[in-house]
């Protein structure tokens, strides 16, 4: 198997994340174990002083403190994309073949042990509420996403699996680009789906999906569009995410093609978020290419008028993200306590 400079093979044909990006990663607060990733997320490390939580918490329910972010591809993505805030220079486009990835067993057991190593440091603040910490190092919701794309893992299913059959389990989400729709079916046929489905809806057009996504497919639109069309029919929860990039896809004429392509999918949920100029994405986009909270609730408004499958369910100012509800397929926006299946 050949492989560039982003990942080496060990003794065993494994594949790993090179120790020069690893050592990058681990900089960035990363935990890293062969090809996978780990990390605490912003909002995981302000509720450990009790200084506010993830807009996942006021969406759905979930547990800030208790939501491990983590990737078992964290290297590897078919896309580029021009807002994305993760150290993608270092990603890898090759196929991962079944045969030189880590189980998913082994993938969680050495992925919590770089977590717990990320917690531990936390200790020492006496600002950080202890009782927190500890329940944190057992997580109950699994939010499979941070740096890589997950669908290009092929175990994917047995993982979700793995997940679903620990006991603190109550919810697991999965982000997807779109651009693997046959792991997404995967996913269906062997009843491996995560509670919720994310994917990313950054364009309403051809031309707006190569110039933001940046795709290494030549048929990444139709790729895209395939697992667009499956949404509707798959067995869990489902939620398009817009992130809205002044100049690239906040223009009102693209609304209609925004509408159709929601009433398309008809997705649960439709999660319509300003671009943060953070991380990386400050190497090739402007602050100025931020939307104010004021245009990210127009922008949504003028979706719901247009459409009347959907209302505004509710936002988060910080994060500068509205959420709208399907009204034609209306399900309980909060994830139940003690569900840790579909």
């Amino acid at each position: 198997m050949s492989c560039s400079g982003e990942v080496v093979e060990n003794d065993e044909q494994l594949i790993r994340i090179s120790p020069a990006i690893s050592d990058q990663l681990k900089k960035a607060k990363y935990g890293v174990s062969d090809h996978s990733t780990v990390e605490l997320c912003h909002w995981t490390k302000k509720s450990f002083k009790h200084e506010g939580n993830c807009y996942k918490h006021k969406f759905y329910g979930i547990s800030t403190h208790r939501c491990m972010e983590f990737s078992p591809a964290g290297m590897y993505c078919e896309n580029r994309c021009v807002y994305c805030w993760r150290p993608m220079e270092f990603y890898d486009s090759l196929k991962m073949q079944p045969e030189y990835v880590s189980e998913p067993e082994e993938i969680l057991k050495k992925l919590m042990e770089e977590r717990k190593k990320l917690i531990m440091g936390y200790y020492g603040d006496s600002r950080n509420d202890k009782q927190r910490l500890d329940e944190s190092l057992l997580p109950s919701h699994y939010a499979i996403s941070l740096s890589g794309e997950p669908t290009m893992y092929p175990k994917l299913p047995e993982l979700i699996k793995y997940l679903k059959s620990l006991e603190a389990t109550k919810s697991i989400f999965l982000v997807t680009n779109g651009q693997e729709p046959e792991m997404i079916q995967r996913l269906q046929d062997e009843d491996a789906l995560p509670t919720q489905l994310y994917l990313s809806t950054n364009a309403a057009d051809y031309e707006s999906f190569l110039r933001i996504n940046k795709p290494k497919y030549d048929d990444s639109w139709i790729r895209w569009n395939k697992t667009l069309e499956m949404l509707k029919d798959l067995d869990t929860r489902t939620v398009l995410r817009i992130t809205l990039i002044r100049d690239y896809n906040d223009q009102k004429e693209m609304i209609p093609d925004f509408t159709l392509m929601f009433e398309k999918a008809s997705p649960h949920f439709i999660e319509i978020k300003s671009y943060m100029h953070i991380g990386r994405s400050t190497n090739r986009l402007e602050y100025s290419n931020m939307l104010e909270m004021d245009e990210v609730r127009k922008f949504s408004q003028e979706i719901v008028d247009r459409s009347k499958m959907y209302s505004v369910m509710d936002e988060s100012f910080v994060s500068r993200i509205v959420i709208l509800q399907n009204k034609q397929r209306f399900i309980n926006r909060f994830i139940s306590a003690h569900a840790n299946t579909n």
